[in-house]
């Protein structure tokens, strides 16, 4: 009997390209860790952003326990079985999508590039691969859905205000530009404890970086007697100068800050919001409602008696509590529920993994775990620090791609089939 190979596909065929060139990748490099390194070294002349970005709360260790507790989690590999054509397409809450990976909400992306979420947003919709913009965004919504274009895929992450009349203009806003899914973050009521923010006293958003959503929504900007504008930020962001020109008399430095000051005592005042508020959002936003930072079983229970679409289990990638459990574990505890197995079964739940996502096998081990599919977030970050639009491109692209590759070393050609195996695909181990 002869063996067919079976036809190219989008994703391996990438690979063959690299070696067919003889070039190597736009980053230089497909090792997650060296990526990370070089953004570093491209940023060491405004390291203070880079670490903004990297460090987590406390003693990191949040951060730390979301890689190791991946690491103990080991593939079982099955053979023998036909996954030379292999499909990584899904459908998750009626969007079909061409992985199971999301961008996830990253903040103040033009901390690190000049162009932030809008080579962000090109780079998902040239690979085919849904955004997910965060409130604290160095560009406002408008302006990344311009880039994301019309066939883009995007959701809109939620820092609740406090003022109901600026929630529904957000929400207005979103779902008028295309943002057909929203994510309301649960576990940032208040900002984590960040050391290293906290020596340096290094706020962005406190001197008008991150806080562009506010800028540009009519309602805030009226309170004020002025205009919504669509501001795109200087890089690289120099807080010192800022307060400069603030302390020397600048009008627009001043204006700046002070506006800051006001958007960030709505969406950051220290407010909680409770189960219950989550009414005021199911009134006021037609579409389906995820939310983002569930770890204990019992709240993933409760979002499905609230009628939640989907959950997103999360710790923030570590920034927000020092010494939580690790995603994975998490996720491991939350779909031991018979009620989520039940209501995920049913379609009533949707059920996605955030934080500690690195490469296509630990995306393989969280939908063994159970989840339909996951969100990365720092290393897009570290591609777009080095190569703008191309370097999120190349993170993509290779996730994807060690996705489809690894899927088949595993046994299997759907990945659809891998959702819930863990029994079937995956050991926890201690060493």
């Amino acid at each position: 009997m002869t063996a067919q190979p079976p036809p190219p596909n989008r994703w391996t065929s990438w690979l063959s390209q690299i070696y067919s060139s003889g070039k190597g990748p736009v980053l230089g490099t497909v090792d997650i860790q060296e990526i990370e390194d070089k953004a570093l070294e491209v940023m060491r002349d405004n390291s203070i952003a880079y670490y903004y970005t990297h460090k987590s709360a406390g003693t990191n260790s949040t951060d730390a326990a979301n890689r190791k507790a991946f690491d103990r989690w080991k593939l079982v590999p099955r053979v023998l079985n036909d996954a030379a054509l292999r499909n990584v397409e899904t459908t998750i809450l009626g969007m079909k999508v061409s992985s199971p990976i999301f961008l996830g909400p990253v903040g103040k992306q033009g901390l690190v590039h000049a162009d932030g979420e809008l080579a962000t947003a090109r780079a998902a919709a040239a690979v085919g691969v849904p955004m997910i913009l965060s409130t604290a965004s160095s560009r406002s919504l408008e302006d990344a859905a311009e880039a994301n274009g019309p066939n883009g895929q995007r959701w809109y992450q939620f820092y609740w205000p406090r003022s109901a009349d600026l929630a529904q203009s957000i929400l207005k806003r979103a779902k008028e530009n295309g943002y057909t899914a929203l994510v309301i973050t649960v576990d940032t009521m208040i900002v984590g404890w960040r050391p290293h923010d906290h020596a340096i006293a290094y706020s962005p958003a406190g001197h008008g970086f991150g806080v562009q959503q506010g800028m540009a929504d009519p309602v805030f900007m009226k309170r004020y007697g002025l205009v919504a504008r669509h501001e795109r930020p200087k890089f690289p962001f120099d807080q010192e100068e800022i307060r400069g020109r603030a302390a020397a008399g600048d009008e627009e430095a001043k204006q700046a800050m002070f506006l800051a000051s006001q958007w960030l005592g709505e969406t950051g005042s220290g407010a909680f919001r409770t189960w219950d508020d989550l009414q005021f959002i199911k009134d006021n936003w037609d579409g389906p409602i995820l939310l983002k930072g569930i770890l204990a079983v019992n709240d993933a229970e409760k979002a499905i008696d609230m009628g939640i679409d989907g959950i997103i289990v999360s710790n923030h990638g570590g920034r927000q509590i020092d010494g939580a459990i690790a995603s994975i574990d998490a996720l491991d505890m939350v779909m031991r529920s018979q009620k989520v197995l039940e209501a995920q079964k049913s379609g009533k739940l949707t059920v996605l993994l955030d934080s500690g996502i690195r490469t296509g096998s630990d995306v393989i081990k969280a939908l063994a775990m159970g989840a339909q599919g996951v969100l990365i977030a720092r290393p897009f970050v570290y591609g777009l620090a080095i190569a703008g639009q191309a370097g999120v491109e190349q993170i993509l692209m290779q996730t994807i791609c060690d996705l489809h590759i690894t899927m088949g070393l595993c046994g299997f050609s759907d990945v659809n089939d891998l959702i819930g195996k863990r029994d079937q695909l995956l050991v926890k181990v201690d060493y």
